[in-house]
């Protein structure tokens, strides 16, 4: 596993236990389809979350959810349906959410934004 990577895991794991942290099962994590990969999947009471986590080591390239572009919500959108599909899951509400994991400074921040495409 490369840096970046590594970086990446790191983050999702964070994202993970945020979430945890505040009720939410999470149910998936870094599912794939040929449309791209859902970080995590998450059950938030009656709702099924659907979360992309960004993630960067300080903010020499922008903010995290500056990398969040109208493409990515599509295939977001896309690969919702693929999971639906595939887990064979439907008639139940859903919501994707972006959670950005910021390290700056050996600190973490971390931000999530709900029902955000």
């Amino acid at each position: 596993m490369n840096l970046r990577q590594n970086l990446g895991r790191y983050g999702e794991d964070r994202a993970a236990i945020y979430l945890q942290d505040r009720g939410y099962v999470i149910i998936d994590r870094n599912w794939r389809s040929r449309s791209g990969e859902i970080d995590l999947v998450a059950r938030d009471r009656d709702r099924l979350v659907f979360v992309e986590v960004k993630t960067r080591n300080g903010s020499g390239y922008g903010h995290p959810f500056e990398s969040i572009t109208k493409d990515k919500v599509a295939r977001m959108r896309r690969l919702v349906a693929d999971w639906c599909q595939a887990k064979e899951v439907s008639g139940v509400k859903v919501r994707l959410d972006a959670i950005s994991v910021l390290i700056s400074g050996g600190r973490v921040s971390i931000e999530h934004l709900k029902q955000v495409f």
